[in-house]
């Protein structure tokens, strides 16, 4: 893609997921993600409803009279984008591939985040670690971002999640928002999800294609792995095949609702057959009545 379609593009994405922001997730976004604590304001008299553990006693002392403590919310954050570019995101039978639909999560997480004022960074990653861009605030960091987003070309294939959640914990030292993209067609990550949902608040979302958990009736049809790059010739005819590739989708899905469930880590799912506005205003509404 030349300089010239990549602005373009970059553009394009802006225009819509700014507007989504803006319009949609970012009075969500600010209620279903914490800041990092709270910080002293002021002290007012106390009225009736106040939490006694707020009372400020040396002032209270001082003028006889109850005084509370006023505290904000640090709403200041860093959220990193934890991104899967391996082979598999080029997979897409419905509306969209995986990785325009991954372009245009981040880009309207992004831009939710610095509305808020938060530092936005990104770690992409296949079965190694291929770049790691620090957080930072600002338009234009946002719009590099989009811009690697849409261009950035991995070294390698394969998926290890496990090792993205490794590098992740030990490069972000202070508690951040963390959002894992990826198919999660990975060897297993239970052990690494945990040490970093303990650290971090980390919410996964996991990008699908509806051919990837049910074969349509095609006949005999070659299909290829894009991580590993071989190819098999599959009888979509036979419903046995067809029963058995199911089945084996809905249990590694199972099996991957578990793990964010035992490791305490929201997770959502999104397909590339539909609009991403519905599960993610679904996550963020949920996370914000817990609140």
């Amino acid at each position: 893609m030349d300089t010239k379609d990549l602005l373009k593009k970059v553009r394009k994405i802006e225009i819509k997921t700014r507007g989504l922001s803006n319009q949609i997730f970012s009075g969500e976004y600010h209620s279903a993600f914490k800041g990092r604590g709270m910080a002293f304001s002021e002290v007012r008299e106390y009225q009736m409803g106040d939490e006694i553990r707020t009372i400020d006693w040396n002032v209270t002392a001082r003028f006889n009279h109850p005084y509370v403590k006023v505290f904000d919310e640090e709403r200041e954050m860093t959220v990193m984008l934890l991104v899967d570019v391996s082979g598999s995101k080029n997979f897409g039978t419905q509306i969209q591939q995986k990785q325009e639909l991954a372009t245009e999560i981040c880009a309207v997480l992004a831009f939710s985040a610095i509305q808020n004022n938060d530092k936005v960074g990104v770690l992409f990653f296949s079965d190694q670690v291929e770049k790691f861009i620090p957080p930072k605030k600002g338009r234009s960091h946002i719009l590099m971002i989009i811009r690697e987003l849409i261009d950035f070309k991995p070294q390698h294939k394969g998926t290890n999640v496990a090792q993205a959640l490794q590098y992740f914990t030990s490069a972000i030292k202070k508690r951040c928002t963390a959002f894992l993209i990826s198919d999660f067609i990975s060897d297993t990550f239970e052990s690494e999800l945990k040490i970093a949902g303990r650290k971090h608040d980390v919410v996964g979302l996991r990008l699908f294609d509806v051919h990837e958990e049910e074969f349509p009736d095609l006949g005999l049809i070659p299909v290829r792995d894009e991580e590993s790059g071989q190819i098999a010739w599959v009888n979509t005819g036979d419903k046995q095949v067809r029963y058995a590739f199911k089945s084996a989708a809905l249990e590694r899905k199972g099996r991957l609702e578990n793990v964010f469930k035992k490791s305490g880590v929201d997770f959502t799912q999104i397909g590339t057959h539909e609009s991403y506005v519905k599960p993610l205003m679904t996550l963020f509404k949920k996370r914000g009545a817990r609140r």
